[in-house]
């Protein structure tokens, strides 16, 4: 027979940038088996006296391999899915809100990369963050959304979608996802950048220059 109890629970996120002189806030989600103090690196590019960076962690951390040696963290697994989505949320909503306490950004992003994609993608759904602009970011758009709710954060915001041309994980998908976003209801901009399963600075520039 299984059982459940609801705890508190102490969680890390790591930050680039002066939130006092930015204009802009980004919330960026990690991929699996990832530390969130190494992949915010990947924004040390945007302006920090502009931009202020904010990389939570996702809340299950495990050694990569065997018992020992380097850590990644992950924001669920197939065990418990939906306990975890929503325990996502609630620590999310708990984050927006710590950050933005008092704060009056002008514009706010949510970025989700691969694993960290899926999260990012249902959270913004809920529209309880209210991102101006989202990225999803080699990453698939999880088939248990929907944007028939008329609050969904997908048809308030300016959408992107990013993927690298040598991404296995879309090998020989890139024209089905590309068909998939022009049939959906929200608009969606698609970049194909010359690269792998990774995050790109230069197309990260490219997006934050559009978005000004």
């Amino acid at each position: 027979m299984e059982g459940k109890i609801t705890i508190s629970k102490t969680v890390r996120y790591f930050t680039h940038g002066n939130p006092d002189t930015a204009e802009n806030i980004w919330l960026v989600l990690h991929g699996y088996s990832q530390l969130p103090k190494f992949f915010i690196r990947k924004f040390q590019a945007l302006d920090p006296e502009k931009n202020f960076v904010v990389a939570p962690e996702g809340m299950h951390r495990f050694y990569r391999k065997g018992t020992q040696g380097r850590v990644g963290a992950s924001w669920m697994t197939k065990e418990a899915r939906l306990d975890d989505i929503e325990d996502n949320h609630k620590y999310l909503d708990k984050l927006a809100e710590h950050l933005l306490k008092g704060k009056s950004y002008k514009q706010r992003y949510l970025l989700g990369f691969s694993q960290g994609g899926a999260t990012a993608t249902r959270w913004h759904q809920r529209g309880s963050y209210n991102a101006d602009h989202f990225i999803l970011w080699a990453s698939v758009f999880p088939e248990d959304v929907s944007i028939d709710e008329e609050k969904s954060g997908m048809l308030n915001s300016n959408n992107y979608f990013v993927v690298g041309k040598s991404d296995p994980y879309f090998e020989g998908k890139l024209d089905e996802v590309q068909s998939f976003f022009e049939k959906q209801d929200f608009q969606t901009t698609v970049k194909i950048f010359d690269g792998h399963h990774d995050m790109d600075t230069q197309t990260l520039l490219e997006i934050a220059n559009e978005c000004e």
